[in-house]
């Protein structure tokens, strides 16, 4: 019998996305596992740049200063097109970042996938975890048991892992795991095993890959070039080192296998590529290197996967789940982005701190992502593959034009998440250009008490907490007593920041740091009271620093103003989850509620509204205030078969209309208040069994009494939801099924 063991997380491909996450987690400390079927480390060639927002989560890790240290850094990209006269000619020069005031690292970091990956695998070491090769899953299965799909302690999903290791006496072990995470690229094993499938099409693009130390007398070509010419399309990426990638547009497909859809390595060689290269390159020379660091040809695809989970167990993540051509620059940058995403919210359900339902939203959110990558793709791709005209012809404005276009979404810091239950745009009007669902921004402060500067991205690590901001402006007199009551209404057991800590231990799920507005020479942080500085370090002042060169005019910068407390939201990925000013933070309340479980007053008031009758206005003026709106569209577009027929009735429309206030007092219109509440109920807690509960929507019918125990840790609840739900029904449940 192969042994069996047990891990928390299983993780199958040691590329960027595997080792982002398993560097993730084993700083979180949980008890994650990595395999990889390759026998050694990549150490040459593939992916190869890395995006500023990307160095931006390097950074919260604490690995930037290694990853800026040993990569080279490309400022600026050149374009070239046709001469009039036959070959090529610099157009345009601009910069990597088109607003280079919005990027911390104003720069594209170059570096081979294996250095890149290095950083991470001696991160890893130091929390004891490493990769495990070369092994490789055979098969992989996940219960259908209800109970043990919602268990935190259990491991639902059996892996059969096959060690490829010849010298190995055992060959064979079998995994359970909590979660499984398929990072094993885009002929993912995990993805196919699971029969999930990638949406899109194959294209006609063949590309070839060449990593040499060129000899040429190409002016820029220690820069990023696209180069557009008679022969075809080039683009070049100055590397570490004296090395250059060379990405070839072949216009040839004779290299494609008619039966596999693969490139046939074996019909070209790198001298051909580099001989189409030349052609790109006249009227420069570019000689023969003495060698060649790397090649490869590929076909592009440009597909997203039709789902990026099976029952909230097993996930897939970077080239598992996209793939697209390398003219996006993204695919190390998505891939890693993916996990960095999933891996906080593993742990938060690990932990006990959040709901299994907070996983969705890594679908949610990087699927849409990846559709509007695959949609840039195409159209950059289109416009690059096209047979080059002259420059009066506008090919020079166009390509500058979708470059610069596009320059927020490929170096990341324009990726915007929508509403869902973990992003909540009501306050947006309290800091207007502080964009809720993007990523929190770069902007000095300086500490109050020693007025040394700081950057905030350094008081965001990726270390599984919440950041909360609070922007406090100016200490007045009238300012310092509003924050001694204020202190004191979060300081309750009931305040959010309470509630949803481990025996009210604030620090260990939130981690405060307080903003304050004024002058260097007078502020006294000592005026702060003593809940918002759990630290001397942790208050800080929007001015310049002693010399006057770093730091201020941050709440300008924000759009906020500094009359108004206001607190900030930054999920533990580093983007920006919500926005509350200090007279509405019963909706940060409803904020963490949604995001993590059912608030416990709803929980006690159900207990004792299961033995009495209650009307249903009563009913709805007692708990509808806990509703989300953006989770109800949310949860109802999640219905299995429902979500799609439910984009076609107006009333879609109006639980937009809704939405737009963000969490409160459901009111949407052609459906009562309690009715859109009861019906959140219903999808929430999706709690009785057939034998329990005789209404007749059959995908409320998923779990059994005992894990809904245990979902919302309380005994009474069933029969507390039959109570309310039957004396509801017919009067409101039935009706909005009906309009569905």
């Amino acid at each position: 019998m192969p042994p069996k063991n047990r891990v928390d997380v299983l993780i199958v491909g040691a590329g960027p996305a595997g080792v982002m996450c398993a560097n993730a987690l084993a700083i979180a400390g949980v008890d994650v596992r990595i395999i990889d079927k390759r026998p050694v480390k990549v150490s040459t060639g593939h992916a190869d740049g890395i995006q500023s927002r990307m160095t931006e989560v390097f950074q919260s890790y604490g690995l930037a200063e290694r990853l800026i240290r040993e990569g080279s850094q490309m400022h600026m990209s050149a374009f070239y097109h046709p001469h009039p006269d036959g070959g090529i000619e610099r157009t345009k020069r601009v910069p990597c970042e088109s607003l280079p005031t919005s990027a911390r690292y104003p720069f594209v970091v170059t570096l081979h996938q294996g250095a890149i990956e290095d950083i991470f695998l001696d991160s890893m070491k130091e929390h004891r975890v490493e990769v495990e090769r070369p092994k490789q899953p055979v098969n992989i299965e996940i219960s259908d048991d209800v109970d043990e799909l919602c268990s935190p302690s259990s491991y639902p999903v059996e892996v059969t892992v096959e060690s490829l290791d010849a010298v190995k006496e055992n060959k064979t072990e079998i995994i359970h795991a909590k979660f499984v995470v398929g990072a094993d690229g885009a002929h993912s094993w995990v993805r196919n095993a699971l029969g999930i499938e990638m949406e899109g099409e194959k294209t006609d693009y063949v590309w070839g890959v060449v990593d040499m130390v060129p000899e040429t007398d190409f002016p820029d070509i220690h820069m990023g070039t696209d180069i557009r010419s008679s022969s075809g399309f080039c683009k070049t990426i100055a590397r570490e080192g004296e090395l250059v990638r060379f990405y070839i547009q072949l216009l040839d497909t004779d290299v494609v296998d008619p039966l596999t859809g693969r490139v046939d390595k074996n019909k070209i060689t790198p001298q051909e590529l580099l001989s189409v290269a030349k052609k790109i390159f006249y009227p420069f020379e570019l000689a023969d290197p003495k060698e060649i660091d790397w090649w490869t040809v590929y076909v592009i695809g440009q597909r997203v996967a039709s789902s990026y989970s099976v029952k909230d167990r097993v996930f897939i993540a970077g080239d598992a789940c996209h793939t697209h051509s390398p003219k996006a620059g993204q695919g190390m940058n998505a891939s890693m982005n993916d996990t960095h995403n999933l891996a906080w919210k593993l742990v938060q359900v690990l932990r006990g701190w959040s709901s299994p339902s907070l996983l969705k939203t890594y679908e949610q959110e990087r699927r849409k992502y990846a559709q509007d990558l695959i949609s840039f793709d195409k159209e950059y791709a289109a416009l690059l593959s096209a047979k080059p005209r002259r420059t009066e012809n506008g090919d020079v404005a166009s390509d500058v034009r979708v470059f610069q276009k596009f320059r927020g979404f490929m170096n990341g810091i324009g990726v915007h998440y929508f509403p869902s239950a973990i992003v909540d745009p009501k306050h947006q009007k309290c800091a207007q250009n502080l964009i809720i669902g993007q990523r929190m921004p770069p902007q000095t402060f300086v500490r109050a008490a020693d007025i040394r500067p700081v950057e905030i991205q350094d008081l965001l690590p990726s270390d599984v907490r919440f950041k909360v901001l609070i922007f406090v402006g100016y200490l007045t007199g009238t300012r310092v007593s509003e924050l001694k009551l204020f202190a004191e209404e979060l300081s309750k057991s009931s305040s959010f920041l309470r509630k949803y800590s481990p025996d009210g231990n604030i620090s260990v799920v939130f981690d405060i740091t307080t903003i304050t507005a004024g002058k260097r020479e007078n502020i006294d942080y000592l005026l702060v009271p003593a809940f918002f500085r759990p630290h001397w370090t942790k208050v800080l002042l929007d001015d310049t620093d002693a010399i006057g060169s770093k730091g201020g005019h941050g709440h300008e910068r924000f759009g906020m103003d500094p009359k108004q407390i206001v607190l900030v939201v930054v999920r533990p990925d580093g983007y920006v989850g919500t926005i509350a000013p200090s007279s509405a933070v019963a909706d940060l309340d409803n904020y963490f509620a949604s995001a993590r479980n059912i608030p416990l007053e709803f929980l006690a008031f159900l207990n004792k509204a299961h033995a009495s009758v209650e009307t249903e206005k009563s009913l709805a003026e007692k708990f509808c205030f806990l509703a989300s709106q953006c989770d109800i569209v949310t949860q109802i577009h999640m219905l299995p078969g429902l979500g799609c027929r439910f984009l076609q009735p107006s009333l879609f429309s109006d639980l937009q209309i809704a939405t737009s206030g963000g969490p409160g007092p459901v009111i949407i219109v052609k459906v009562t208040s309690t009715a859109a509440m009861l019906y959140l109920i219903k999808i929430r807690f999706m709690s009785l069994s057939p034998s329990q509960d005789p209404a007749p929507l059959n995908h409320c019918r998923n779990f059994t009494k005992h894990s809904l125990t245990w979902r919302f840790r309380f005994n009474g609840v069933t029969r507390v939801l039959m109570v309310c739900l039957r004396q509801l029904w017919d009067a409101f449940v039935f009706q909005i099924v009906e309009i569905l």
